[in-house]
């Protein structure tokens, strides 16, 4: 019985981490002119489901920032920082913008959502 126990919280657990990882982007600005939004198998975000996910950000230059903005949310990292950055975030219905302050016409892409 408890071989069977083990077995059926394994296959849960293997079941829920998929869900997880899906659930996470990955953002990068910098060096250079580099502004992205990924997914964890490395594919550009085009489009995302609605929901929440958690966005880990990587801000590799201090003369650039990472900023998110779209239908109830908008967030930003400063110009000066460099570093990592982790936020949960709720992705509704619309379009949404990511960009450098700085650059915003040349560091400047978007996705939809919905």
């Amino acid at each position: 019985m408890r071989l069977r126990l083990a077995l059926v919280a394994a296959i849960g657990v293997a079941l829920l981490v998929p869900a997880v990882a899906s659930a996470r982007l990955y953002a990068r600005v910098g060096p250079g002119t580099t502004i992205t939004l990924k997914r964890a198998n490395g594919t550009l975000v085009k489009h995302l489901s609605p929901g929440n996910r958690t966005l880990v950000v990587r801000d590799r230059a201090s003369n650039h920032n990472f900023h998110l903005k779209g239908p109830g949310v908008d967030t930003r990292t400063r110009v000066a920082f460099t570093g990592r950055r982790t936020w949960s975030l709720h992705f509704s219905p619309g379009t949404y913008t990511y960009l450098c302050d700085v650059h915003p016409s040349t560091m400047r892409r978007t996705f939809t959502v919905g």
